[in-house]
């Protein structure tokens, strides 16, 4: 009697060995790992709501409740699977009919389809991992400020084409690149918004006769509310392909953050050296220590952006409608990329709190290599009145003429700056000896330079504490989504088993 309800009662041969090697098993086992838990929550949360709009009898839902929180309970190890149905939900009603017929154990899909199932249950499965990385991404933020505020005043220079260009500080680089993390914080934050909208109810594309309550199940299940038009319901992943975009943006970051640290860890600049524990060394030379962490780093924000590609084009020239290519095949890949955005990210934070700065060598960088030529060339303006591009000009022939004597900026001298004024403009300048000396130093370069976003200390210290405050908003509204989701999923359990305990002798 159960074997007569299956669900390939349309054709008549046993899927190709081929097809379930290459498809269906990778596609059940990832199933089983993702989301049997969704599963086991939607089948409840649907149940309910069946049996609170009359449409499943209260006796007959009581005996389909207990073997859903059996399997949930016992894992997906519990339910039999051979890998030749194409998903997970044919063997869990397969396994429910064999326990209760065809008559009980059928009822539980009055008014649903796979297409609205799996489209619900692999949404939660994202939102699940959105939050993870969410989540690590803000400890992430937390040490980049917390690391900024503590080299506040660490000197160094600041590179533009890899070229010496102004000083800079450490924290300056640092607070910057928490910017640049927050906003990867709002994208992956509206991919979640996306994403936070239940499917459930749509059917295979249009609903269905069947008096449900779309809203209902959508709070049940711990959505933001349910994703109204059905056929865009079962149809659409752009919640899946924003969300492999933000992660692949956020992990393009961070490989330049990588790429600068990598530098600065060679024996040419010296200015930073990883942790033992984030290095390797060499089979053949002995003095190498090698910056493996970073390079990993690399690799995975390569990867990351080949999954956000994979998804992209598994969903390119597909219908716009239920399809395997764009709809279901996705999940691989943006589950992929969540999974190595997740480990990256706790990584690159172990990697921060673990460097060590040479801070002397920084400061002297700064201090060789011309980084203070446009705070120069800005103090002439400032005392002659000159024009910024005749000053510009003045201070570019006394560092070429510096650099081909292997001179210093710090050997400039006010000499120099009249000689060059004499030759160009037929004028001297006469900058005062003080003012020659804090225009080259650095730190005094720093200090003036605090109009908004720029890197004096005073306008960091205040820049910083309003970021921490933005950050702590921000861990609020993660940690009111999660609870927000923990506590519904609480509430449909405790009705559930409520129900079925109808059943209890």
């Amino acid at each position: 009697m159960t074997e007569a309800v299956n669900l390939r009662e349309r054709v008549k041969e046993p899927p190709s060995p081929l097809l379930v090697e290459s498809y269906y098993r990778g596609s059940v086992a990832r199933a089983q790992h993702y989301v049997f838990q969704h599963e086991m929550w939607v089948h409840l949360a649907h149940g309910l709501m069946l049996e609170r709009q009359g449409i499943i009898a209260r006796d007959a839902m009581a005996q389909i409740l207990p073997e859903i929180i059996a399997m949930a309970d016992a894992g997906p190890d519990a339910v039999p699977v051979d890998y030749r149905q194409e998903d997970l939900y044919s063997y869990v009603e397969k396994l429910i009919i064999q326990k209760l017929g065809p008559d009980i154990g059928g009822r539980l899909h009055i008014g649903r389809s796979r297409n609205d199932l799996n489209a619900t249950t692999w949404r939660m499965a994202l939102r699940t991992e959105l939050l993870v990385v969410l989540g690590l991404l803000t400890d992430l933020r937390q040490t980049m400020l917390t690391l900024a505020k503590e080299h506040i005043a660490t000197i160094m220079p600041g590179y533009t084409h890899g070229q010496h260009a102004q000083p800079i500080t450490f924290g300056y680089w640092l607070a910057s690149a928490a910017d640049a993390l927050a906003r990867d914080h709002q994208r992956l934050m509206g991919a979640l918004a996306h994403c936070d909208l239940c499917p459930l109810g749509a059917g295979a594309l249009s609903t269905t006769a069947f008096p449900l309550d779309r809203t209902w199940v959508a709070d049940a299940l711990g959505f933001a509310a349910p994703l109204e038009l059905a056929y865009d319901a079962v149809s659409s992943r752009d919640d899946a392909l924003e969300a492999a975009s933000a992660m692949a943006v956020m992990m393009t970051l961070l490989s330049r953050l990588a790429t600068d640290l990598q530098n600065w860890g060679s024996w040419e600049y010296g200015f930073v050296e990883l942790a033992d524990r984030h290095s390797a060394v060499s089979s053949i030379m002995p003095q190498k220590k090698n910056p493996v962490a970073l390079e990993h780093l690399k690799a995975a924000a390569a990867m990351v952006q080949g999954a956000h590609h994979a998804a992209m084009a598994c969903t390119k020239n597909t219908a716009f409608a239920d399809v395997n290519d764009a709809v279901t095949a996705v999940n691989e890949p943006v589950l992929d990329a969540a999974l190595r955005s997740r480990r990256i990210l706790a990584l690159f934070q172990e990697v921060m709190q673990g460097l060590s700065l040479n801070k002397d060598c920084m400061e002297n960088a700064a201090r060789e290599g011309f980084g203070s030529a446009t705070e120069l060339a800005d103090v002439i303006v400032r005392e002659t009145g000159l024009s910024f591009r005749m000053a510009h000009n003045i201070v570019a022939i006394v560092v070429r003429d510096a650099l081909a004597e292997g001179r210093t900026a710090e050997s400039i001298s006010s000499a120099a700056l009249d000689e060059a004024a004499q030759v160009l403009f037929g004028k001297a300048l006469h900058i005062p000896a003080a003012k020659l000396r804090a225009a080259l130093d650095p730190a005094e370069n720093l200090i003036g330079r605090n109009v908004q976003g720029g890197p004096a200390p005073t306008a960091m210290a205040a820049l910083l504490a309003r970021r921490r405050d933005s950050l702590a908003q921000d861990r609020e509204t993660i940690t009111a989504i999660s609870q927000r989701i923990a506590e519904a999923r609480a509430a449909c359990w405790a009705q559930a088993n409520a129900l079925a305990a109808q059943m209890r002798p």
